[in-house]
């Protein structure tokens, strides 16, 4: 479905709306969008993680067996969801690397209890920790009536503790400007050894406010993000308070 006009040069491309003029889906093919040119980029961005268990990791639910002499389930995984930790014990947590124009460079994470600041620097705020991915996940806020102080976010997901399981999730993190459709990306690859996933970019270009679909996985964590990305932060082992 082609809607919001120019959003950039080179003409209108097409997004995937899964259905409705009221969702954006950013993909390999159509990965970037412009908050600007859509009038979003004032008062508060809400960044969420969501996430479920697909149907094999789930108790009384049909063995990989089954689903290897039906291999075409595979790519269609029924969803069921995450209910607590008797049913999981893998935990997603959202976080946010931030650069300003000052040149001012950190984190926003639950590991460490670096959870940021709304109407101050950095102007991005972690509404807390969802430990068994319920229903509201975890959300960031992200103050856009600074975005002249921005100059580009990270936003990533890591698993905190237990095994590397992007593979065993469907998560997807949605983005919820003032106004304006939502913006979604799925975070559907196989990576099953990866412990880290760069989701995506926010950047401010000369004024102009764009997210850029990233989905990329590594197999460490914070460090290796900001290898990746060029952040030049020092890293050390950190905790998160407990529940």
């Amino acid at each position: 479905m082609s809607f919001l006009g120019n959003w950039w040069r080179g003409g209108a491309p097409k997004y995937d709306s899964g259905g409705t003029s009221h969702v954006v889906e950013l993909t390999k093919r159509n990965p970037v969008v412009s908050l600007t040119k859509q009038g979003a980029a004032t008062g508060h961005l809400r960044v969420n993680l969501h996430w479920r268990m697909r149907t094999p990791d789930i108790p009384g639910s049909p063995q990989r067996g089954g689903l290897l002499r039906n291999p075409g389930k595979l790519f269609k995984p029924e969803l069921v969801q995450a209910q607590g930790p008797a049913v999981v014990q893998i935990d997603l947590d959202l976080a946010c690397l931030y650069e300003l124009k000052d040149g001012t460079k950190g984190v926003v994470q639950p590991l460490g209890n670096f959870l940021g600041n709304i109407n101050a620097a950095p102007y991005v705020k972690l509404s807390g920790d969802d430990r068994f991915g319920s229903p509201s996940g975890e959300t960031l806020y992200i103050n856009m009536d600074h975005r002249d102080e921005i100059k580009r976010l990270l936003i990533f997901v890591y698993i905190y503790d237990g095994t590397p399981a992007f593979d065993r999730t469907h998560a997807i993190v949605s983005l919820h400007p003032t106004t304006g459709p939502r913006v979604e990306i799925s975070l559907d690859e196989r990576a099953p050894e990866a412990r880290s996933c760069a989701v995506f970019m926010l950047e401010n270009n000369k004024g102009d406010l764009t997210v850029r679909r990233e989905v990329k996985y590594v197999y460490g964590f914070q460090a290796e993000l900001d290898r990746l990305y060029g952040w030049g932060l020092q890293w050390g082992r950190g905790t998160k308070s407990k529940a």
